[in-house]
């Protein structure tokens, strides 16, 4: 156990306060003396903090100055790259940032008839655009502006409003075009919505005009006045403002003119109406002038379609020239359709069939042997042929349309009775040999413009099908003569016409008259091509011939007689290849011709492919609508009755 003790414990020592020194009394140290040295301050109770000695601030501020220093470096040398070595460049840049183009279409010229009447022309129309910037989130502050614009112009732009609303949404653009070529009621219905939506949006700011950003460009638009009249001739413009067809596209530069172009300043995608702008102007295109005569054209069209539909035909066409010139007065095609609107168009029927179908003629052919027949002497008018029912050749038994006794016919009656047999006896004289016959016959083909192009220049015309005399086959040899072996087009068969009643003369047909420019001067197309196929004594024996046909008794073109003018003509009945199998499907049916037969001044050509229902012979479904069209473009053309009467020449003979 321990002992406490009493006694208290030692008192710790406190130092005494230091003297105060007076000054003067402390000694300096002498030469050589160390320096006193202070006490350290002791860390026991009672003492204050330790004092914190600061750094010299001068490294830093020598880093920072660096810092800076390398920094203004770097601003002085971008400075002098986009300023001095680069400054054109960025010039250029911003140019093209500040300043925008805009094309300024040029007015597209129109198409007339023969007589000035419009056939195609360009109105005033807008272009319907938007800005989708301002159809975004941020803009409109709701998110489905674009499909609520969309829902409203749908109905008006006949557009999917998905495709409407898709093009809304396209981003990194100020610019997408929503329709072309609206008319001008159109714009003013979506002015008036916008302008509805906008007093809604400012009465109390609760609506957003989500059409706000739906702006409009001038622009024109093609109408074509007649509708389905001559639309296989005139085509029709597609949505890029270019011939898509017919003359429309043959002739697209000379209707296009020239484009021109509007520069200016811009903000916000705006033009600045301060800062100036220079402008391009466009050059209007050329006003095209026609052949076609707009009333014959009429006619033609209106009496193909009307036949077309009775026979329950694939389709026909009639082509009307005047002889004399070589101008195409009509060119119709049945079925047709309306370049006003394409959208309701058979595609099948976006053809000009007149010139672009090859087929087999038949009979209407038969005059070319004839005239070769009748140049090269083999035989006259009157000369005799007998014709049996059957006649051997190659490899095949020929036959004609009918069966008959024997006939005995004159080369007149061969031709007025479309005898098959006659023709292969008559042209087989037109050589020593086939072959020689053959060569001689293939010469006046190529003459009269078979297995070449017409001379339009018509975006997909055809040639036909012509082989050399050469690569005949055994049975063309013998089927050629009469029309069968060998494609043409209707021009083709028409212009054949058109050189007999031109008096052996052959014109390439023409189509366009000439052009009308910007400043009102016309220019005349180029004068067509004229060939000598045949002789004018053997033309006129020919139209002799071909009066046989619709004159006479026993002619088989007695529907297209016209009282009071003496009338030419021939008909044609073809077996047809059937493009779908590339068999014999059918029949051509074809009736040609020209009047007056002493004086032509007009010859027409009409064909129908595939007539179902009723005749298929040319001379009773075609021979009729002849017969329409023919009268129609005599009295349009104001071309006396002839008043003479018709040389009848011998069809039979007594053997």
């Amino acid at each position: 156990m321990t002992e406490v003790s009493d006694r208290e414990p030692p008192r710790r020592r406190v130092p005494s306060p230091a003297r105060p020194v007076r000054p003067g009394s402390q000694r300096r140290p002498g030469p050589g003396a160390r320096p006193a040295r202070r006490p350290a301050p002791s860390r026991g109770q009672g003492q204050g903090p330790r004092a914190i000695r600061l750094g010299s601030p001068r490294p830093r501020l020598r880093l920072v100055s660096l810092a800076l220093a390398l920094v203004l470096i770097a601003f002085v040398v971008r400075l002098l790259q986009v300023q001095a070595v680069d400054a054109s460049e960025y010039t250029a840049k911003a140019e093209k940032n500040r300043y925008l183009s805009r094309t300024l279409a040029a007015e597209r010229g129109g198409i007339t008839d023969r007589n000035g009447v419009d056939l195609a022309i360009s109105v005033d129309a807008n272009d319907i655009t938007a800005d989708p910037t301002l159809f975004t989130r941020k803009a409109t502050k709701i998110g489905d502006a674009p499909e609520q614009a969309a829902a409203l112009l749908g109905p008006i732009l006949d557009k999917d409003p998905d495709e409407l609303a898709a093009k809304l949404r396209t981003k990194n653009t100020r610019y997408v075009v929503l329709a072309r070529r609206q008319t001008p009621q159109v714009w003013t219905q979506i002015k008036d919505l916008k302008s509805t939506l906008a007093d809604k949006a400012g009465e109390d700011g609760s609506e957003v005009n989500v059409l706000a950003g739906v702006l409009q460009e001038p622009s024109s638009k093609r109408v074509y006045p007649n509708g389905e009249l001559g639309a296989g001739i005139l085509g029709w413009v597609n949505a890029d403002g270019k011939g898509g067809g017919g003359i429309e596209q043959q002739l697209n530069k000379e209707l296009s003119g020239k484009d021109g172009e509007i520069r200016y300043a811009q903000s916000g995608g705006r033009q600045v109406p301060t800062a100036g702008s220079t402008e391009k102007p466009a050059v209007a295109g050329s006003e095209v002038e026609l052949t076609i005569d707009r009333d014959i054209q009429w006619a033609a069209q209106n009496a193909i379609a009307e036949q077309v539909k009775e026979s329950e035909a694939d389709r026909g066409y009639v082509i009307v020239q005047d002889n004399k010139t070589g101008e195409i007065l009509a060119m119709a095609n049945s079925p047709g359709f309306d370049p006003n609107d394409l959208s309701k168009a058979d595609g099948n029927a976006l053809h000009n069939w007149g010139l672009e179908d090859a087929y087999e003629p038949g009979s209407t052919a038969k005059v070319m042997s004839m005239a070769a027949v009748l140049e090269e002497d083999a035989a006259t008018p009157a000369t005799h042929v007998t014709v049996p029912n059957r006649l051997h050749r190659g490899d095949r038994l020929f036959r004609d349309d009918i069966d008959h006794p024997t006939w005995y016919l004159t080369l007149n009656g061969v031709l007025a009775k479309s005898s098959n047999i006659g023709t292969i006896l008559a042209t087989g004289q037109l050589g020593k040999t086939q072959q020689e016959a053959n060569q001689v016959l293939y010469s006046y083909l190529r003459k009269f413009g078979i297995g070449d192009y017409t001379g339009l220049g018509f975006p997909g015309e055809t040639r036909g099908i012509l082989a050399p005399a050469g690569q005949w086959s055994t049975s063309q040899q013998y089927t050629i003569p009469f029309g069968q072996g060998v494609s043409i087009n209707a021009m083709q068969a028409a212009s054949v016409y058109s050189t007999i009643a031109n008096g052996g003369v052959r014109i390439e047909p023409t189509l366009v008259r000439g052009t009308k420019g910007p400043d009102g001067r016309f220019t005349p197309a180029a004068k067509p091509k004229e060939t000598r196929v045949v002789s004018e004594k053997t033309a006129k024996t020919l139209a002799q011939m071909l009066e046989s046909v619709v004159d006479d008794r026993e002619g088989t073109g007695t529907k297209a007689r016209i009282p009071g003018y003496r009338v030419a003509g021939k008909t044609g009945t073809a077996n047809r290849v059937d493009p779908a199998t590339g068999r014999y499907h059918g029949y051509t049916s074809s009736f040609a011709g020209f009047a007056p037969a002493d004086n032509p001044r007009v010859t027409v050509y009409c064909a129908i492919q595939n007539a179902t229902k009723g005749s298929y012979f040319g001379g009773q479904i075609c021979g009729p609508v002849y017969k329409e069209v023919l009268e129609f473009a005599l009295k349009t053309l104001q071309v006396p009755p002839t008043g003479a009467q018709a040389a009848r020449l011998p069809v039979t003979f007594t053997p």
